[in-house]
């Protein structure tokens, strides 16, 4: 199977340039670079199958930190990948409407399932649709008035923690429609494979058979529910974002680039040429997003540390 373009790949990049994955600061994704603090678990955790009281306890925390409304059933996933991989098994074979460029993971999914994909608004209606809310890469928030009327809705709001008030889990418990949640984004810890599905019953029961027993493990429970109710921890990381995302901003300003779109989680510039972008940052182990289907956009995660926005600004040859 050809690899879809994605984030990440370190070891590909150290290959090309030189050092090994200890050297790089990867910028490539957006998960948050300082992650919510692990609390410390027992070591039952580990030697034990999941409890479902436990498994509950998370499902309640979900519920509160996302106002999910009443009627719409919550499934906790080992990430949310494995779901967007299984929702277009819920309906038959049609046609699904995905608008470009997003995440190319949806269209993936259902192109394996048999889906005719289209990417353009028509006049035809649409078996399915798929919104990511905000989108990735260039962070457009979508509104109610934005869905089709479809049989089968998934909105991917991976990146909606980020600004709580714009999501759209409101319509969760509309039959056939699938909230979808993230745990490694916005907590920062993408390591844990921790997802969600919200929404339909019906469908999330279907989810949740495809999955099979025990899906999520005792640690990534216990991680996950500590940190959906710390609820002053989000707050505090919000404001950080925000203010880390308009840092970046002024230093990719100050070298002629362009802020295009994103999150607080990635911004999205615009350039002349972002391969070469790529080039000159990779030789300082800096590793940055380009897209094949535009070749001006580059797209930076935040650095972490003070010493990661030194390590840029030098890289850029602008003061941190």
């Amino acid at each position: 199977m050809t690899p879809r373009d994605h984030g990440g790949g370190i070891d590909a990049a150290a290959a090309r340039w030189g050092g090994v994955r200890a050297d790089w600061l990867d910028l490539s994704t957006g998960i948050n670079p300082r992650p919510y603090p692990l609390p410390e678990l027992g070591t039952a955790l580990w030697r034990a199958l999941p409890d479902r009281a436990d498994a509950d306890t998370l499902e309640r925390a979900a519920r509160q930190a996302w106002h999910v409304p009443q009627g719409a059933a919550v499934l906790a996933a080992p990430g949310a990948s494995a779901l967007i991989a299984r929702i277009p098994a819920l309906g038959p074979t049609a046609n699904v409407h995905i608008p470009t460029p997003t995440y190319n993971e949806h269209a993936a999914a259902f192109l394996t399932q048999g889906w005719d994909v289209s990417t353009e608004a028509s006049a035809e209606r649409f078996a399915a649709q798929v919104l990511v809310n905000p989108n990735n890469p260039d962070g457009r928030w979508w509104a109610r008035t934005d869905l089709r009327d479809a049989a089968l809705t998934t909105l991917d709001e991976s990146f909606a923690d980020v600004d709580p008030a714009r999501s759209l889990i409101t319509i969760a418990a509309r039959p056939g429609t699938i909230v979808l949640k993230s745990f490694g984004k916005f907590w920062g810890l993408a390591g844990l494979r921790l997802g969600f599905a919200i929404g339909d019953p019906a469908l999330i029961g279907r989810l949740a058979e495809m999955l099979g027993p025990w899906p999520v493990s005792g640690p990534a429970l216990a991680i996950g529910s500590a940190a959906l109710a710390d609820t002053e921890w989000a707050h505090a990381t919000r404001l950080r974002l925000k203010t880390d995302a308009a840092r970046l901003d002024g230093m990719m300003a100050r070298v002629g680039t362009r802020a295009v779109g994103g999150t607080s989680l990635f911004r999205l510039y615009q350039t002349k040429d972002a391969g070469s972008w790529q080039d000159r940052l990779a030789q300082h182990r800096i590793w940055s997003r380009v897209f094949p289907y535009d070749p001006t956009w580059l797209r930076l995660g935040l650095p972490g540390s003070e010493s990661d926005w030194t390590r840029l600004a030098t890289a850029l040859d602008v003061p941190g």
